[in-house]
């Protein structure tokens, strides 16, 4: 155990992985309280599309040979989201069918884009970094980590000031609307913070993995909790428990960070169900 602790103290030192941690911590978070909100809206799926879409802007970026690629991945993800929220089921083609094409499209166009055009001589690794975050969260730099310290207070602000909004919309929409809730505004609001988030989170568990961050801590929580506001503590202290604990197993197994952070998450979920299943659940 000594010996554990003192490897840990070793690899703190270095600055890239401090940045790991923090990085990691507040994405978890972030991810974790709308998570709960999409889950039970059936938007889960929408993580993963909007990840794919990324992932394409991601390609254009590097092609580009933009220093900074966050910037222009942050717009397309966010239009692209709001689009998929806005036309929502008064279009010929729905919302998941919408979802589905956008995601194959930009996964594919990505793809073929980084191949005709990169100068990289490693190629398969950039994508592999891209699509499972296996090295590029090691490689943050300071601007980044603060722009994502930056983006993660604010999701967490509005999260935090639009509670109760978002809870009667996330409940009953139709009810939210009769009552003078503004559902489409707000909405619009959820689909931008979680563009936001899921930009972020690319860095930690890349484009394919995305959606574990926003499901597991929701599900895990809600089979021992019941109501909103203890389902959603409970997510974000198990999604920021999970990424801890993934972070530390794969610097110390030399693991891939996002696929280790996703299969504590899976061990989470296990240990939830069965505390469910053996107390019923908490009332509170």
């Amino acid at each position: 155990m000594t010996a554990i602790f003192e490897k840990l103290a070793l690899y703190f030192e270095y600055p890239f992985v401090r940045y790991a941690l923090i990085v990691g911590v507040l994405i978890a978070l972030c991810s974790s309280l709308l998570g709960v909100t999409l889950v039970l809206k059936r938007f889960s799926f929408i993580g993963d599309g909007l990840s794919h879409v990324a992932f394409g802007a991601m390609a254009i970026a590097a092609i580009l040979k933009l220093t900074n690629e966050m910037p222009l991945v942050m717009v397309v993800t966010v239009l692209c989201a709001i689009l998929l929220l806005r036309t929502g089921q008064n279009t010929k083609i729905k919302g998941d069918a919408a979802i589905a094409m956008i995601s194959v499209g930009s996964l594919a166009v990505g793809y073929l884009l980084m191949n005709l055009f990169s100068t990289s001589s490693n190629l398969s690794g950039d994508v592999c970094s891209t699509l499972f975050g296996s090295t590029s969260i090691l490689t943050l730099t300071k601007t980044e980590v603060w722009l994502c310290v930056i983006f993660s207070v604010l999701v967490v602000a509005v999260f935090l000031f639009f509670y109760h909004k978002i809870f009667a919309v996330t409940f009953d929409e139709n009810f939210a609307r009769a009552t003078g809730t503004r559902a489409g505004l707000y909405n619009l609001m959820i689909s931008v913070i979680v563009a936001i988030i899921i930009v972020l989170a690319m860095n930690l568990v890349g484009s394919l993995l995305i959606s574990a961050l926003v499901i597991f801590p929701a599900l895990s929580a809600m089979r021992m909790f019941k109501t909103f506001k203890s389902v959603t503590v409970c997510a974000a202290v198990l999604s920021v428990v999970c990424s801890v604990v993934g972070i530390l197993v794969s610097i110390l197994a030399g693991t891939p960070v996002g696929s280790t952070i996703v299969v504590v998450q899976i061990g989470a979920f296990a240990l939830s169900w069965c505390a469910g299943k053996l107390v019923g659940g908490f009332a509170k």
